[in-house]
């Protein structure tokens, strides 16, 4: 084994490695009958959404070739993309945003449009098989400044000319339809500016008469309460997830009997669903004997729980996921699943429950589709290490560790990595400790991560949430300031080579920490958000008031903007920089990252800024973002001091 310095390590993955059609993201599981369903995209084709059917015979198809692009674009994140029942898909076509129907028994019949052209949007679709129809959200761009939000039913068969009737309104958002199996009844959510869903949402559910009426619309739950996914159980029960105390556990009510007590499946320290950023999550199905299976989050790692709601016991099975996603149960009582490990990518599997009276703790999987075949010596795998450390307010931080690995090369003894402090966007979302070959390209040429679930990451309970409220730009810094210290403290790192990097709202993390605190010699923003004030003016209906919690309103407190803002605060740039930036970008002027890449250079700091073309907030060009990749790599080795092993185009960096 050949002894180098960390960061000039040869790595098996290349960027080319990382973009090939060996890895694809892979999405929203679905059974219909003995059929499984799932999207995939591939970043060689712009990330081109697809359907894929399996059959029972274990043939694998592609339903939607190109150019079909499956994916929504309502709240503008998109999600709940399709929905399939008795071999009818109904799916959103991504290029002119209009909802098609597709028999999956005649394929050779392309997919017809059931929406119009024009200025609707459409996810989440419910297909209602009794009454030949679908049930969908509707997002009216009439008025691009204002979009309104409804629930619509469409003809099946027709072409809905109208853009379909409109069957729920009168609330900011309503999203998650769920149709009873007697299609007598309908579930949905719906909550009003200025929260987010996760602050305070509302279940509701409806009578649906024969011709498809709705009528004695209530409200489920008060509105108080952040609440997820309500499903309809086979026995008539209404199911979903609520966030009524410090962790969201699963709860059921029964709807007949309006007046009975709500059941609540209590799991202490485990979390229940996610934020609802993406339409369509679905983190619980019901087995075919009466229980339920769900998935949930300890520090960061995926549980499966099997709820029994006779005894209301829940039984958390061991695994090893790191990430459990999209659960559906087959017809032969087997559950579909996104399933992915320290160790092992994102994978389409079927989970074999045991029986209630089994006295196993074992869910066993069988893998049906891999996201990345390519081969990964497993002494290059490097597998995330859960850490915690205490940040300067004396509150425990939580986080993923990945130590630099590769089978071929060491360092010598006395050298300590560098050390990439990964703040996430949202920002509450969550780091997880999955097999990301993405974090491999790194530690497999001699850098550590820092994976940091910082103040206001989901999966750790509502105080752990709500601790960024009004303190963005504050406790994430601290959080990311502080891990990076421990880490060096603790041996695990280099602290003359601490870095940080980021995009979206990880990237406003990694400016604002650029600007607040010497800790870190280099950073890498990736269309990072540098001024609040543009955002919260700016920004698209969904997250139009969510700086409000995350800051304070504006602009009665345009004083905490300004100061927590990176693009006024340039002046204490003392670290070499690296920017990313697309020229179509909506969410962050591309203005603001070229201010910050001037007040680099007059202060003749390090600095690099690469404006893509044609690119908007996050990069899709395969070509562009092997470029980023490589150029963040060249622009570490010049800043911290080694010389990649790779064949890089060099990149301009001013004042070196």
């Amino acid at each position: 084994m050949r002894t180098l310095p960390y960061g000039s390590w040869p790595s098996p993955i290349s960027a080319d490695a990382l973009l090939s059609d060996a890895g694809v993201d892979i999405g929203f599981p679905r059974v219909d009958g003995g059929d499984l369903y799932w999207l995939q995209a591939r970043a060689t084709e712009g990330g081109r959404g697809e359907l894929v059917r399996r059959t029972p015979d274990g043939m694998t198809t592609s339903l939607t070739p190109a150019p079909w692009n499956l994916r929504s674009r309502v709240h503008e994140y998109g999600g709940g993309a399709y929905a399939v029942r008795a071999g009818i898909v109904v799916f959103a076509n991504l290029d002119d945003l209009r909802l098609y129907r597709l028999d999956v028994q005649d394929p050779s019949t392309p997919p017809a449009p059931i929406t119009p052209e024009g200025v609707h949007r459409y996810a989440e679709p419910v297909i209602d098989v009794r009454r030949r129809r679908v049930i969908a959200i509707r997002e009216d761009h009439t008025d691009p400044a204002a979009p309104v939000n409804t629930l619509v039913s469409l003809d099946l068969d027709g072409a809905n000319v109208d853009g379909g009737r409109v069957i729920v309104e009168g609330t900011d958002f309503v999203t998650a339809a769920d149709l009873s199996p007697d299609g007598s009844r309908l579930a949905w959510i719906s909550w009003d500016l200025p929260r987010m869903p996760w602050e305070a949402s509302t279940v509701h559910r409806a009578e649906i008469d024969a011709e498809g009426v709705v009528s004695a619309v209530a409200a489920v739950t008060d509105g108080s309460t952040w609440v997820q996914q309500p499903r309809w159980a086979p026995d008539g029960r209404l199911f979903f997830i609520e966030e009524s105390h410090d962790w969201a556990n699963l709860v059921a009510v029964d709807t007949v009997a309006p007046d009975d007590a709500p059941q609540r499946f209590v799991a202490d320290g485990l979390e229940f669903g996610r934020p609802n950023w993406f339409l369509g999550s679905r983190d619980f199905d019901f087995l075919p004997d009466g229980r339920l299976i769900a998935a949930a989050s300890e520090l960061g790692m995926a549980r499966l729980v099997v709820i029994d709601p006779v005894d209301r016991s829940c039984a958390v099975f061991d695994s090893e996921a790191a990430v459990v996603d999209g659960l559906a149960t087959a017809d032969d009582g087997r559950v579909l699943a996104l399933v992915s490990t320290r160790s092992t990518p994102m994978a389409v599997v079927l989970l074999t429950v045991p029986d209630a009276s089994e006295d196993t703790s074992a869910v066993a999987p069988e893998t049906v589709y891999t996201s990345i075949t390519f081969a990964l010596d497993p002494g290059s795998t490097s597998l995330a290490e859960n850490v915690s450390w205490t940040n300067s307010r004396g509150e425990t931080v939580h986080g993923f560790y990945y130590p630099p690995a590769n089978a071929d090369v060491q360092a010598d003894d006395q050298e300590r990595p560098p050390l990439l402090v990964e703040s996430h966007g949202g920002p509450t979302a969550m780091h997880s400790a999955s097999f990301k070959l993405g974090s491999h390209y790194w530690t497999s040429r001699g850098f550590a991560i820092l994976d940091v679930n910082y103040g206001g990451s989901s999966g750790f309970g509502r105080r752990y949430r709500e601790r960024l409220n009004g303190q963005w730009g504050v406790v994430d810094i601290d959080d990311c300031v502080t891990g990076a210290l421990a880490m060096a403290e603790q041996g695990r790192a280099d602290r003359d080579r601490l870095a940080i990097r980021g995009g979206s709202a990880g990237g406003y993390t990694t400016l604002r920490a650029l600007t607040e605190s010497d800790v870190f010699a280099a950073g890498a923003s990736h269309y990072g958000i540098g001024d609040l004030e543009t955002l919260a003016r700016d920004t698209h209906k969904l997250e139009s008031r969510y700086l409000d919690s995350l800051i304070g309103p504006y602009p009665e407190r345009r004083d905490l903007y300004v100061e927590r803002s990176p693009i006024h605060h340039v002046d204490r740039l003392s670290s070499p920089m690296i920017l990313f930036q697309g020229t179509e970008d909506k969410a962050v002027p591309p203005s603001q990252a070229t201010r910050m890449a001037d007040a680099l250079r007059a202060k003749g700091l390090p600095v690099t800024l690469i404006m893509f073309e044609g690119e908007g907030h996050g990069f899709r060009q395969p070509a562009n973002i092997k470029r980023a990749l490589e150029a963040e790599l060249f622009f570490y080795g010049r800043v911290l001091g080694f010389t990649p092993a790779d064949d890089i185009d060099p990149v301009p960096i001013d004042n070196l």
